[in-house]
């Protein structure tokens, strides 16, 4: 469930993570080892089990845009440190930091994508598409199987999140994913995406089906 929308900016403790953008409805398991990030979770299990995932760009700033997390499970492990699972709620933006230690605090405003103005359907079925001749061309090409999971979102805006949130080794462009408030332009440009890598796989697949003859 979602902060609520009445809740227009609140005071929320951040976690920036190097190489890692969380996405609404999307999953982060954490390992909790540092003092200042456990004295966080103690904090946070004791309130609402919120808190700001930002990715550590390479500047080495947290960047404006992130995504609230709250913990679902947690399991406490030797020498205070912790197993927890969170699950991405609603974005945010940063508009100021209240404090910095012992962890970082930000006063952020929630964000939500703008209203379509386009039926978004037919843009996420072609997406969703693209997507499964991709694992197709993969498998082909790698030998193994592998097939996408039954639970892909449906609606056009959850299954935009979970195209981006699955985009591997590009933090810097799932965060202009994640900063979009267009659910058409989300989806467009992971339609690029898509594209670019199919057409990719699509040459080495012929590429070793020659070889093969």
């Amino acid at each position: 469930m979602a902060p609520s929308s009445s809740i227009a900016v609140r005071e929320l403790p951040l976690f920036p993570l190097p190489e890692v953008v969380l996405f609404p409805g999307r999953p982060l398991p954490l390992h909790i080892f540092e003092f200042r990030y456990r004295i966080m979770m103690n904090t946070i299990l004791e309130s609402d089990r919120r808190f700001g995932v930002l990715l550590m760009e390479s500047s080495g700033k947290p960047a404006s845009v992130g995504c609230c997390a709250e913990i679902i499970r947690y399991q406490r492990l030797p020498d205070d440190r912790m197993k927890v699972l969170t699950l991405g709620q609603q974005r945010f933006r940063v508009l100021e930091y209240v404090r910095e230690k012992p962890y970082r605090v930000g006063l952020v405003e929630w964000i939500e994508d703008q209203p379509p103005q386009r039926e978004l359907n037919s843009l996420a079925i072609d997406v969703e598409q693209l997507l499964r001749d991709v694992v197709r061309l993969s498998a082909k090409l790698t030998d193994q199987n592998i097939e996408l999971p039954d639970d892909i979102p449906s609606l056009p805006r959850e299954l935009s999140y979970w195209v981006a949130s699955n985009l591997y080794g590009v933090p810097a462009e799932q965060q202009a994913l994640l900063e979009m408030q267009d659910t058409v332009a989300r989806l467009e440009r992971e339609s690029e995406i898509l594209t670019s890598t199919r057409n990719h796989l699509a040459a080495r697949t012929v590429l070793k089906d020659t070889f093969k003859e």
